[in-house]
């Protein structure tokens, strides 16, 4: 999760893609150049909490969820979401990939 926050935050598109799930990943670009985007802070909110329900889950699978701040145009704003990350084979290893997430209210 920081890697992708990290990579946002440096608008590196190639380590993003390479990180997506390929049933998810992006076929539009995923970083404008244009755009006036500026990331704060992220704070990973229950990684922790989430790991202990996953007794019940699938040991491939996990769940982070983060709060990002990010100004859009000078304007202030909070991406609060829970992603969702498979583990599968990929450049010599087991790696993790993000699929897809959902936003609490």
């Amino acid at each position: 999760m920081r890697s992708r926050y990290t990579a946002y935050s440096l608008r590196n598109e190639p380590y993003l893609l390479s990180t997506w799930h390929e049933s998810t990943r992006p076929t539009e670009k995923i970083v404008r150049p244009d755009e006036k985007l500026q990331w704060l802070g992220l704070e990973v909110k229950s990684a922790l909490r989430l790991r202990q329900r996953k007794a019940e889950a699938q040991p491939n699978e996990d769940f982070v969820e983060f709060v990002a701040r990010l100004r859009v145009d000078g304007r202030g704003q909070r991406l609060h979401e829970l992603s969702r990350f498979l583990r599968e084979p990929g450049d010599g290893g087991l790696r993790w990939f993000y699929v897809d997430g959902e936003f609490p209210e």
